[in-house]
């Protein structure tokens, strides 16, 4: 019975509890903000079809850009014939930081897109996870 009264335990017990919050931390944040994190990218990717538009501009996509994705600038994303056509597959919005992606993640479920996601923390979000970027013009 002295393992419950035993003051190091409890300490023990608070410092695993604080550790997890922490590791948790990043998804509940990103969850809450529409965002999701490059592995959940990757998964949906490469388990539900998932499309990923990138909504920077031209110059800024030829620079660097996700391998497979399109270019569909933020301005054009409204009237884009090169959306897919099924709403109902995951659509993955992506720019440098996600500001202007969040931005088109409302536009695309105004349009009847409902597993519009955004990359969290952007196109730097996936460079830091070492994931792959290729640069090439941005089809025309």
């Amino acid at each position: 019975m002295s393992f419950f009264t035993d003051p190091i335990v409890w300490i023990l017990v608070l410092a695993a509890l604080v550790a997890g919050g922490l590791l948790l931390w990043p998804t509940l944040t990103g969850a809450r903000s529409g965002g999701v994190v490059p592995a959940e990218v990757v998964r949906l990717m490469n388990r539900e079809k998932a499309s990923v538009i990138d909504v920077s501009e031209p110059g800024e996509y030829a620079a660097g850009h996700i391998v497979g994705s399109r270019n569909i600038p933020i301005g054009r994303l409204e009237v884009a014939p090169e959306l897919p056509k099924n709403k109902s597959l995951p659509v993955v919005l992506v720019c440098a930081t996600g500001k202007r992606a969040a931005k088109a993640a409302k536009a695309l479920e105004a349009k009847g897109y409902a597993k519009a996601v955004v990359l969290a923390g952007g196109l730097a979000a996936w460079k830091t996870a070492n994931l792959p970027v290729e640069t090439a013009a941005a089809p025309t």
